[in-house]
C-alpha cells in the first residue's frame, strides 16, 4: 500500500511520536522514508533586538541536523531503508507547509506522516499550523499525530 513515506520532522514530542507511527507503517508495509526538516528563518530577519543573524540561522540548522539524525538512527535500527533531508529555505519565506508538499510531490510520495502540536485559541492563530498548511494544500494521504499542547 504505501511504499514512499515522508516524514517531516522537527525535534518536538509530537514529531517523535509521528516517526513512531511511520516505523509502524514502513515495517508493515516494507516502505521506504524520507525524513525532511525544514529550516524556516522568515523570522530572523524581523527580530528587533540584537542578534548575529548568521549565528541563529547555523542554530536552527544544527537543531534540524539533530532531529534527522535522531530519526534516521530509529529508522536504522528498526531495519528501514530511510534518507534524510535538511531544506535550509522554504519554498517562500515562512511556507514550510508548501516546502512538505513540494517535497512530497517531487519525491512522488504515497503518504505524508508529522507531528501536530495541538496549539489552540491566540496561540494557534498567532503561530499558525504547519499540519492544517499540508492538510489544504495537498492530496495525499496524511497522517497527523497528536501530543498534548506544547508550552
Amino acid at each position: 500500500m504505501y511504499q514512499r513515506i515522508l516524514l517531516a520532522v522537527d525535534g518536538s514530542r509530537s514529531s517523535d511520536l509521528a516517526l513512531s507511527q511511520a516505523i509502524a507503517i514502513a515495517k508493515t508495509t516494507g516502505a521506504e522514508v524520507r525524513v525532511l526538516y525544514v529550516v524556516d528563518d522568515s523570522d530572523v530577519y524581523f527580530e528587533a533586538s540584537y542578534f548575529d543573524p548568521r549565528e541563529l540561522i547555523g542554530n536552527l540548522v544544527a537543531h534540524g541536523r539533530k532531529a534527522l539524525d535522531v530519526a534516521i538512527a530509529r529508522l536504522s535500527e528498526a531495519g528501514i531503508r530511510s534518507k534524510a533531508q535538511l531544506d535550509e529555505k522554504p519554498v517562500a519565506p515562512g511556507r514550510i507547509s508548501s516546502t512538505i508538499v513540494a517535497e512530497a510531490d517531487t519525491w512522488n510520495a504515497d503518504l505524508i506522516v508529522m507531528g501536530t502540536h495541538g496549539r489552540r485559541g491566540v496561540r494557534r492563530l498567532l503561530m499558525g499550523s504547519v499540519s492544517e498548511g499540508v492538510l489544504t494544500k495537498t492530496n495525499k494521504p496524511l497522517l497527523l499525530v497528536r501530543s498534548e499542547a506544547e508550552g
